[in-house]
């Protein structure tokens, strides 16, 4: 019988990773910094196994193969079969991530036969006067945005934005974008690893090699448009779901609980619970109740309808799932 499933976290060293994620390696001694934890991933050579209840070690495509609708809907595999359509991440940048641009889903697949990448970021903490890079300042065009990459000078074209902890951003397929040094970042993003960078601040690794940018395929895919803010406002509702992110790819809303909040579900879809603050209590009424702490991560398969969320203490909580009609 399915339950609400914990999975390890796959971590990623990177060279602008912090010391935020250590907590979460089994031998953070050993571990180089940390920028990326991926919670849960279907992703070639990344899928996530579980770690809790009768299920753990199992991986999460093996999953999908046994439980098909019941883990994820059945709305949801029939479009996606084997797949699993989102892939949940933190992000910890102790220094700037290159600035860089993802493909639309036709293009993705007609290039790399993969889904494109639509994502959206809340911020969970920020150092003070942390910032995004969110597209451009002004109107341009691809002719004057390799002439400025060119010269050096591509920051002179880009809107950068200070943030805060509990801002949230969404990030569309095309929009030029970079996570900027000091962010702690969770992540909701399609089911897709394909980046194409297009500035790394000529940093050399440690083999005085630059990593590979991608700039002829990314010029084809930007947005050149002016966008004022890629800010999502929004007003927090204690023991209420509050909506911050509804698109075809993933709906995401934000849980700040006090009290217990019961969940009776009519959507046919999976809900993955990301914690951001606080511990709570996943109950789903039959067998043992799964403990929820801050940057832990849970996924609550489709046929679990009706269950309640406890808090142990005050938690702060997104909530995500993929609407289906």
């Amino acid at each position: 019988m399915l339950y609400p499933l914990k999975f390890h976290p796959i971590l990623k060293a990177t060279p602008w990773g912090g010391s935020r994620l250590l907590v979460k390696s089994e031998h953070p001694g050993k571990q180089a910094l940390v920028g990326e934890s991926w919670e849960i991933s279907a992703v070639e050579n990344h899928v996530s196994v579980v770690a809790n209840g009768p299920l753990a070690g199992t991986d999460l495509r093996e999953l999908i193969k046994v439980y098909a609708g019941d883990l994820v809907g059945e709305a949801i595999h029939e479009q996606f079969g084997d797949e699993f359509p989102l892939l949940f991440k933190y992000i910890d940048a102790r220094a700037d991530l290159s600035v860089q641009v993802h493909p639309d889903d036709e293009t993705a697949r007609r290039r790399h036969h993969s889904r494109g990448k639509t994502e959206m970021w809340f911020v969970v903490e920020a150092d003070p006067g942390a910032s995004l890079l969110l597209g451009f300042n002004r109107p341009t065009d691809k002719k004057e945005f390799l002439e400025y990459l060119g010269e050096g000078r591509l920051m002179e074209l880009t809107r950068v934005e200070e943030t805060r902890a509990g801002d949230c951003f969404f990030i569309p397929a095309g929009l030029l974008h970079a996570i900027r040094g000091g962010c702690f970042i969770a992540e909701i993003q399609q089911s897709s690893d394909i980046t194409y960078r297009v500035y790394d601040y000529d940093r050399l690794d440690a083999d005085g090699h630059a990593r590979e940018l991608h700039v002829e395929l990314a010029a084809d895919v930007i947005d050149y448009g002016y966008h004022s803010s890629r800010r999502v406002e929004y007003a927090p509702v204690e023991n209420h779901s509050v909506r911050l992110v509804a698109s075809p790819y993933f709906t995401t809303c934000l849980l700040s609980l006090d009290a217990p909040v019961s969940r009776d579900r009519t959507t046919d879809s999976f809900v993955v619970y990301m914690c951001m603050e606080g511990t709570f209590i996943i109950d789903a009424g039959s067998g043992e109740p799964v403990s929820v702490a801050r940057g832990e991560t849970v996924l609550v398969p489709a046929v679990l309808k009706r269950f309640a969320l406890r808090p142990l203490q005050p938690a702060r909580v997104l909530e995500i799932f993929i609407e289906t009609h």
